[in-house]
């Protein structure tokens, strides 16, 4: 059965995608920037900007019916080579004991204030 979550963010109509699909035992949640979901507001430094990634990431997942250690694959695109090191240590929180296969890429994002986008699949485990 295939379930759409949405954050309600206006940009999720406009493109027309969900936040998170569910397919049977996965999840699959979209490119996920460090908007402010509450407030629509883009921090200004990637660290916050990742912890709204998370979070945001966190809140899809749990509204899925999946928890942050179901994730085993997950996407980090990151504007700017130094930034890597800056939230390294946020990513280990979150993900450290997970271990999930990961990427990093370094590239441009659709806005000049977006510094990071995360994207993670998710298994349901068993």
């Amino acid at each position: 059965m295939r379930k759409l979550i949405s954050t309600g963010s206006p940009f999720e109509k406009t493109a027309g995608y969900s936040r998170a699909v569910v397919q049977g035992d996965w999840c699959f949640v979209a490119g996920t920037t460090g908007y402010d979901c509450s407030a629509m507001l883009m921090p200004e430094g990637v660290e916050e900007q990742t912890r709204n990634c998370l979070k945001t990431i966190a809140s899809a997942l749990s509204e899925a019916g999946f928890e942050m250690a179901d994730v085993v694959r997950s996407h980090y695109y990151i504007t700017d080579p130094a930034h890597a090191e800056v939230v390294f240590p946020i990513l280990g929180e979150a993900f450290g004991d997970i271990r999930p296969a990961a990427t990093m890429i370094v590239c441009e994002l659709i806005k000049p204030e977006m510094k990071i986008e995360i994207e993670v699949t998710a298994l349901r485990r068993s």
